[in-house]
């Protein structure tokens, strides 16, 4: 009794010590992770918040010349603009339209193409396999959207060469308001479907052996397998992705839809961004596009606030 007695008293002497370290004590104790995470924290705050002082714009009439803090104040102005600009209603059915096309469709590929991945037990041919679905992240815009007009033009375009070699009539893809949104999704999903398999591959990875072990031992097939342990060992990572995703729901690629864009399919393709750049940039409307680029912003913050806190609410991790 008196030596389990002793064992306390010095585990409680070790521990008061240990709130008493101060904190200096620490960073210097740690100081090789801090200074990794230094590069970070100045990109952040450059590239992140100093820019941030430009939400100034929104409620201003931004003159050059006189800069941010000489140019007038106007309140809202800009955002009763926007809300009654006829156009407003048709870029965020668009814009949303893309968007939710974006969880729907692309969102789910990655995980699907990182299930069937880690199903493959030959490591050459998966790697193989990884390299190619990797490849075409790295390929610029410029050169998917070139690739896909070599494909659909009505002019030489091998889709269209082979319609017309069935008899059938050439279809304006390119061209076309039904066809800009499944060629959208598509030339997205062929680009970055395997560069998001990254991260879920990794959390595959981390998942115990001894699991699958056991479940075959109590005669679990594959399938039982990948609904009762592979997906519930991914299931957080599912989530915090799908919350980052929402963050960015509104923002659905200005280069690529800028170089879809063109007078005969605008009605669907122009979506708040394009429409940021023609009205800010070649207009110079700064501060009226300020305040629809921070109308989108704020919409993203809500939902991924509001998404976090549902995801609580069920029992998960969420971001914070």
């Amino acid at each position: 009794m008196k030596n389990n007695a002793m064992a306390t008293t010095d585990l409680q002497s070790n521990q008061s010590v240990k709130k008493r370290r101060p904190w200096v004590a620490d960073l210097i104790m740690d100081r090789w992770l801090y200074v990794m995470l230094v590069p970070g924290i100045v990109f952040f705050i450059f590239f992140k918040y100093v820019p941030m002082i430009g939400i100034a714009m929104a409620f201003q009439d931004y003159r050059p010349h006189l800069g941010i803090l000489n140019s007038p104040w106007v309140g809202f102005k800009h955002f009763e603009r926007l809300f009654a600009d006829p156009q407003f209603m048709n870029l965020l059915k668009n814009t949303l339209i893309l968007a939710v096309y974006d969880i729907v469709f692309y969102f789910p590929i990655p995980i699907i193409l990182s299930l069937l991945l880690n199903e493959i037990r030959l490591q050459l041919f998966k790697r193989t396999i990884q390299t190619l679905v990797y490849i075409p992240h790295f390929i610029s815009w410029v050169v998917v959207v070139a690739i896909s007009y070599l494909f659909f033009t009505t002019e030489g375009g091998v889709v269209n060469d082979l319609i017309a070699s069935m008899g059938m009539e050439k279809i304006p893809f390119l061209l076309s308001e039904e066809w800009f949104r499944p060629l959208f999704m598509l030339q997205a999903i062929w680009k970055d479907a395997g560069w998001g398999t990254i991260i879920f591959l990794a959390a595959l990875a981390g998942v115990d052996p001894q699991l699958y072990e056991a479940s075959r031992i109590d005669g679990a097939n594959r399938w039982h397998q990948l609904w009762l342990i592979t997906l519930p060992s991914i299931r957080s990572t599912i989530v915090i992705l799908f919350i980052l995703r929402l963050g960015n729901f509104l923002d659905v690629g200005f280069e690529h839809i800028f170089l879809m864009l063109n007078p005969m399919n605008r009605e669907v393709a122009e979506v708040f961004e394009t429409y940021i750049y023609r009205v800010g940039l070649t207009q110079a409307q700064f501060s009226y596009s300020t305040a629809v680029g921070l109308f989108k912003s704020l919409i993203g913050l809500v939902l991924v606030l509001s998404a976090n806190w549902a995801v609580r609410k069920t029992g998960e991790e969420g971001i914070w």
